[in-house]
């Protein structure tokens, strides 16, 4: 009988014999203060990527607030395999296998839902809400054939290890490596400050995401999170508007809430320096702490008294006090802990990415923090927004460009050697490559370790 992880294993030892890339030739793509151009372009590297890295790492798959009833599911992806979160009769949220024990077909088709067990399409195989094969039609064919119902291999397996922490689901596809708060670190501070952030000390997802599509490496996009010498460069017109627009506004006129939200975009290299960049083990990384793009934002009327009323003076100055700019996590997802929102990698080939922009409402504050939400994904994060297609058109002339014969090397060696580090962390300007290299030393780790079968 063969679980989905050992089957898992299987396709990683044939990989490492047919896919023509020793781990000593994956460790030569990667230098102290350079990479080379395959990690990008190499489909077979991309291919390695989804197994080694998106089969190992912990990834996150969604809020338990998106299936908040028994019965309620989501579909997605974990690297190439479509999986399935749904909420059991119990209770408890389970991540399975979006496949058929029988003939492998997808069983699940909508994005969303509620349903009282899953049939597949096919053959009309039913099963539980934990996956587990519940009936097979017209059963007397499988008389005298040895056909057990209770063998795993004919349920919708469920991933290897699930993980539920406030809210936020991941899963892991690997029974082995690192447990979830380990490889976490101390990035779980940072889901643990946007919970906080809520009177009731919970966030909940509000409406569908915002799918951006990105016409590049996923890589690309993950090493931008936390990119500080981009932003007056590549956003440059975004400062230079707003700045415009404040200067034409009539005598005692407020600040828009969207020139609040925008104008830092535009801002100098000082200030991003200023903010530092901070990595972790296992490719993770943020920028700020103290102050970020975030932190001068106005107060919205009520939210500071029901902070106060729940968690006391102390804490509420604690919680408001820590301003991160892009927790990203390593491979899966970015968290604004400050403006409750998450964007999720989803990997779809070696040149197309998709993104998604998730928006969650702090439970207890008033409506408006949620209205800032919104208004600050629209005018950053869609792909109608101010800045994020400044960042779409620099990541499509870098996968078309990279192709060139004229070199073939990524330049990474900004503020080398000119980090600092104390209580396991790292901190460098904000300007440095220092994310982008830590996020290569976890690439090589994942993408040279030997599987189970191999040990």
């Amino acid at each position: 009988m063969t679980t989905a992880t050992e089957a898992r294993n299987n396709i990683i030892a044939r990989q490492q014999q047919t896919l023509g890339h020793s781990n000593e030739e994956l460790t030569s793509l990667v230098e102290k203060d350079r990479v080379h151009r395959d990690v990008y372009l190499d489909p077979e590297i991309f291919d390695l990527e989804m197994e080694r890295i998106w089969g190992q790492a912990w990834v996150f798959v969604g809020h338990d607030s998106q299936v908040k009833k028994p019965g309620d599911f989501i579909t997605t992806t974990i690297g190439k395999e479509p999986v399935v979160m749904v909420r059991d009769k119990k209770g408890e949220v389970n991540v399975v296998y979006n496949r058929c024990g029988h003939k492998g077909a997808k069983v699940v088709g909508k994005p969303c839902g509620n349903a009282q067990m899953f049939r597949c399409p096919y053959h009309g195989w039913t099963f539980q809400l934990d996956g587990t094969l519940n009936a097979t039609p017209h059963k007397c064919g499988y008389e005298d054939t040895a056909f057990d119902p209770a063998d795993p291999q004919f349920s919708m397996q469920k991933v290897a290890r699930v993980e539920n922490y406030r809210g936020f689901v991941f899963a892991n596809l690997s029974e082995q490596g690192d447990d979830f708060e380990t490889f976490m670190g101390a990035a779980l501070e940072t889901i643990d400050n946007m919970a906080d952030r809520s009177p009731q000390g919970e966030v909940e997802v509000v409406g569908a995401c915002l799918p951006y599509f990105h016409d590049c490496n996923w890589k690309m996009f993950f090493e931008n999170l936390n990119d500080a010498q981009h932003p007056m460069v590549c956003h440059g017109s975004v400062g230079v508007a707003t700045k415009k627009t404040v200067r034409e506004l009539p005598e005692g006129t407020p600040v828009p809430k969207e020139v609040e939200i925008i104008s830092p975009f535009g801002s100098s290299y000082e200030l991003f320096d200023d903010m530092g960049v901070t990595v972790m083990e296992n490719g993770h990384s943020f920028m700020g702490g103290k102050h970020s793009i975030h932190s001068s934002y106005s107060e919205i009327p009520g939210y500071m008294e029901a902070m106060i009323e729940s968690h006391g003076q102390e804490k509420t100055e604690r919680v408001l006090g820590s301003n991160r700019h892009n927790t990203a996590i390593y491979p899966s997802f970015t968290i604004k802990d400050a403006v409750q929102i998450i964007r999720v990698v989803r990997p779809v080939s070696v040149d197309k990415t998709l993104i998604q922009t998730w928006h969650f409402r702090l439970k207890g504050a008033p409506e408006q923090m949620l209205h800032r939400t919104i208004t600050y994904s629209r005018l950053i994060n869609s792909p109608a927004s101010m800045v994020g297609p400044d960042d779409w058109d620099c990541y499509a002339r870098m996968q078309e460009s990279l192709r060139s014969n004229s070199a073939e090397w990524v330049d990474m060696r900004r503020y080398i050697g000119r980090e600092e580090s104390a209580d396991g962390l790292t901190r460098a300007k904000g300007t440095s490559d220092l994310s982008m290299r830590n996020q290569y030393k976890a690439w090589t780790n994942y993408m040279t370790q030997t599987s189970e079968q191999e040990a």
